[in-house]
């Protein structure tokens, strides 16, 4: 296994000291988050930096194809590789995604997250039904893998809650019968504590050629002390450091080797328990205490 860090988890560094402080660290790789993500006019960007607002570490989408060559020059001066790029263009933005699959190819980084639409966002905006969404998004797809499979490079399905792929399942329907070698899935172990879990070792056999790539993260759900109007308990999901989410994940990696995984495994850590800079350097030392050395 290869380990890397995806920057949207590392908001206080500039690009440039993501890249050489992972690389002082020892981890193999870096996944690029691009997004425009710039504060709006009002919108107060904490002091510990906010992980989706301002983030130091994101090379913003818009101008990104005259990015390339800066991109490429900080990564590879830090001698790291690309474990992906983290992508948030929707499968329905076409123009959006296709920008993205180009940079891709470009900066020889193999594959790239296409964002899937979250089911009740679209439901209110257009009123379609879930059956609707997911066929107008395989379409979409459909049209993502083509040209990915022009440019060369994979268009990554992420499992995360509140989209129409929470989980393996909903996402081999989506991919299946396409090309793996040009669509795959990331299976995200923070996101399933929060929608969609399914037994782990169950799940990659699933998948199986489509199993991409891999995030890990935790989280866990917290009693806010809250009540509903029946009197039931209100329970809402946070961030967790990896040994403390509900997750395991020294069992998730001996379901990794069991299926023989052997690809990308990509942190994005968002708990605040530890400073950024030992937060990172402590996921790898855990990480690497959970591979045995041969693997």
């Amino acid at each position: 296994m290869k380990f890397s860090v995806f920057t949207a988890s590392t908001p206080d560094w500039t690009p440039e000291q993501a890249a050489t402080t992972l690389a002082e660290q020892g981890w193999d790789g870096i996944e690029w988050r691009v997004v425009d993500d710039l504060p709006t006019e009002g919108t107060t960007v904490p002091a510990d930096r906010s992980f989706w607002v301002g983030n130091r570490s994101t090379w913003q989408f818009t101008g990104i194809q005259d990015r390339v060559g800066d991109i490429a020059r900080v990564t590879d001066q830090a001698g790291l590789e690309y474990s992906g790029i983290g992508g948030y263009q929707q499968a329905a933005d076409h123009d959006g995604v296709d920008t993205m699959l180009r940079v891709t190819s470009e900066l020889g980084a193999r594959q790239v997250r296409v964002a899937m639409p979250n089911y009740r966002q679209e439901r209110d905006r257009t009123g379609e039904t879930y059956p609707e969404l997911f066929d107008r998004t395989r379409a979409d797809l459909e049209w993502a893998v083509s040209r990915a499979t022009e440019l060369g490079v994979k268009a990554l399905v992420e499992l995360h809650h509140m989209t129409i792929t929470p989980s393996a399942s909903a996402a081999l329907r989506l991919v299946d019968g396409l090309d793996p070698e040009h669509v795959g899935v990331i299976h995200d172990l923070g996101n399933l504590v929060i929608e969609g879990h399914e037994d782990h070792l169950a799940a990659f056999e699933l998948l199986g050629p489509y199993l991409a790539h891999v995030h890990v993260k935790n989280a866990r759900w917290v009693d806010t002390g809250d009540t509903r109007a029946d009197g039931s308990a209100i329970w809402q999901n946070v961030w967790a450091p990896l040994r403390t989410g509900q997750a395991s994940v020294s069992d998730y990696f001996d379901a990794l080797r069991t299926h023989g995984y052997d690809g990308w495994v990509t942190i994005e850590d968002f708990s605040t328990d530890l400073p950024l800079e030992a937060r990172t350097a402590d996921n790898l030392a855990y990480l690497r205490s959970l591979v045995p050395v041969s693997a």
